[in-house]
């Protein structure tokens, strides 16, 4: 499974470039526009070209880049595949109760959180050392919520609440909860 992050770099990268793009037609057509004393301001010709070209290039990068989200290909076969280990971890009073005191997981392998809300709302999300999100989930009382994941690379991970659930909510830290190894 792809990285998140990686994927948001080369996310970023293309759709600058198509902003870009647009941004060039705008620029080009209002200066096109007003320039004085120039009669047949815009060749339609041209200016069809590029916007089918602004239209083939954006639904194309859609199409490239739908199936890059690491987690869709998991999603969408879940129901063929076994996890390797499965957490249970509730949630109340704005407190987070683990099964263990560390989650310990090896590389490649593929884990099912499962995550109960005993009161209210809350969010469950797996942050990278640098404060960046890697999963998250909302947490919704008296339904089964869960999260299919497989790590690609050792790390720690601190747990944390993405949900607001009041001000108590946003000491919902448990750091170096979860440990990915070789």
């Amino acid at each position: 499974m792809a990285d998140s992050m990686d994927v948001l770099n080369g996310l970023i990268v293309v759709y600058t470039s198509y902003a870009i793009a647009i941004i060039s037609l705008v620029a080009w057509f209002a200066y096109k526009i007003t320039k004085k004393g120039e009669k047949n301001l815009i060749k339609p010709a041209f200016f069809y070209t590029w916007v089918c070209f602004l239209i083939v290039l954006g639904v194309s990068i859609h199409f490239v880049t739908y199936n890059t989200i690491p987690w869709a290909p998991m999603d969408l076969n879940r129901k063929n595949i076994k996890a390797d280990k499965v957490f249970n971890i509730t949630v109340a009073n704005h407190a987070f109760h683990l099964p263990a005191e560390k989650l310990k997981i090896k590389v490649h392998d593929k884990v099912l959180f499962k995550v109960m809300s005993g009161d209210l709302t809350y969010g469950f999300g797996l942050f990278r050392k640098d404060n960046t999100m890697l999963l998250q989930m909302q947490v919704i009382p008296g339904h089964l919520n869960d999260i299919l994941w497989q790590f690609d690379k050792p790390g720690v991970y601190s747990i944390r609440s993405t949900e607001y659930s009041g001000p108590a909510g946003t000491q919902m830290i448990l750091k170096d909860a979860v440990e990915v190894t070789d």
